[in-house]
């Protein structure tokens, strides 16, 4: 992901207002390893419920605001976008309004995502036997490679349907 200024990333929010855009808390962006991410999510520490996600959507920024549970459910869920189930990381549900004049009319839409939002960290580690039963170089890198666009497909696709008000995200 390419490093983003504050700016850029109050911008590029799709489903809130240019208040709540500009009351979000954002995260010390100086301190994000973008080389290492392909979206960047974060809660409000001073709103708990609050989360956002920035993905790139045809090539420019895209910012989502969500709403989660101040202490998600100790639950083992797949996570929609990075499609994984790792010991000790729990998925959460979160809800975000949809943009235009379906959100201001209160509709929404919901998805699964990694609680701590380490989908890019899930995506490039090392798959475990069960997985995938090679220690061929280029088969992990194949498979880590589809790993990491499925998770951008997944996320780009959310946000879209996010952007466009209707709620259904394909790939």
């Amino acid at each position: 992901m390419l490093p983003l200024t504050e700016d850029q990333i109050r911008n590029s929010f799709v489903n809130a207002s240019k208040g709540d855009a500009k009351r979000a808390q954002l995260p010390e962006l100086d301190a994000v390893p973008w080389d290492r991410l392909d979206y960047l999510g974060w809660q409000d520490p001073k709103r708990p419920r609050q989360h956002y996600v920035t993905v790139e959507l045809d090539g420019a920024p895209a910012t989502l605001l969500l709403r989660g549970a101040e202490n998600p459910p100790a639950k083992k869920l797949l996570c929609a976008w990075c499609e994984d189930i790792v010991d000790g990381v729990r998925a959460a549900s979160f809800v975000a309004p949809l943009g235009g004049e379906s959100g201001r009319r209160g509709n929404t839409v919901g998805t699964v995502i990694c609680a701590d939002f380490r989908c890019s960290r899930n995506v490039r580690r090392a798959p475990s036997s069960f997985e995938l039963r090679t220690e061929d170089p280029a088969l992990l890198a194949y498979h880590r490679e589809q790993k990491i666009a499925g998770l951008r497909e997944r996320s780009a696709a959310f946000v879209r349907a996010v952007a466009q008000g209707s709620g259904v995200s394909g790939k």
